[in-house]
């Protein structure tokens, strides 16, 4: 338990981080990183289930994203795999529904089922991975602010930036106490019993409820009132962030659109 708290809590320090660092990708409007997030996944998950090939040139954007953020691949690829469980799960039996034929080598048989799947990671790793990297170069809260200046419901924006701060809140506390249960246990290996677990996790909910009060008392008395206020406000700059939005936008169209990995081999294998 000790050590599952303090990798999250390192997960989420890393995450900070990489977003209040400083740096061409960092520097956009989040709204200009918003948009082309949505643009991409929407390009992305827009393929049919057997077109498996053309989603190929859109590992591009993460690529590039990754080389100029400055944020590790393997960071980036650690993050993106949570989430293969889940998409293991969703794809793990189109193999044995759909046994269409659709290519044969030699003695192998590639049916349908086992191309679905394979498209599902494909277009499940490139979102995630993108959304990640919006994540890793972008401040939560002007990610915040960028999704309430492009329309999203002010409820739903200031519910996603409590929970966020929320989360790192309970995991302090949870830091706390597990960190006071270790030194009690006089060098030993700490074992936390089920009757000691179910103890600590009522104090805990208490403890992080108490805390929520007082930061609730402390934000009404500074006047908020559901409005995401920032030091530097956003500006949206046509020469770079439209940039950014007009050229990754076109490359998506264009990878929508055409089929990039057949005209690149029939350019490739000439007349």
């Amino acid at each position: 338990m000790s050590g599952s708290i303090e990798r999250n809590l390192s997960a989420l320090a890393e995450a900070v981080d990489h977003s209040q660092a400083s740096g061409l990708v960092h520097g956009l409007d989040p709204r200009a990183k918003i948009l082309v997030t949505l643009l991409f996944v929407i390009a992305v998950t827009s393929f049919g289930k057997y077109e498996v090939s053309r989603l190929m040139p859109f590992a591009l954007y993460p690529a590039v994203l990754t080389g100029l953020s400055g944020v590790s691949p393997g960071r980036v690829l650690k993050r993106t795999l949570i989430a293969a469980p889940f998409v293991l799960f969703v794809g793990l039996f189109n193999p044995l529904f759909d046994r269409t034929p659709l290519l044969r080598i030699g003695p192998l048989v590639l049916t349908g089922g086992w191309m679905s799947f394979f498209s599902i990671i494909a277009r499940s790793f490139l979102a995630v991975s993108a959304a990640v990297l919006l994540v890793f170069t972008t401040r939560f809260d002007s990610l915040c602010l960028g999704l309430e200046r492009l329309g999203t419901p002010r409820v739903f924006v200031v519910q996603l930036l409590f929970l966020w701060r929320y989360i790192v809140l309970f995991m302090e506390e949870a830091r706390r106490m597990v960190r006071a249960h270790t030194l009690r246990s006089w060098g030993n290996r700490p074992k936390i019993s089920p009757k000691v677990f179910v103890s600590m996790t009522g104090t805990l909910l208490l403890r992080t409820l108490d805390r929520a009060g007082r930061v609730y008392r402390a934000m009404r008395a500074r006047g908020f009132e559901g409005e995401i206020r920032m030091l530097r406000p956003l500006s949206f700059s046509p020469s770079r962030d439209g940039l950014f939005l007009l050229v990754w936008g076109g490359y998506f169209l264009v990878c929508r659109l055409v089929n990039l990995p057949e005209f690149l081999f029939r350019a490739a294998a000439g007349p």
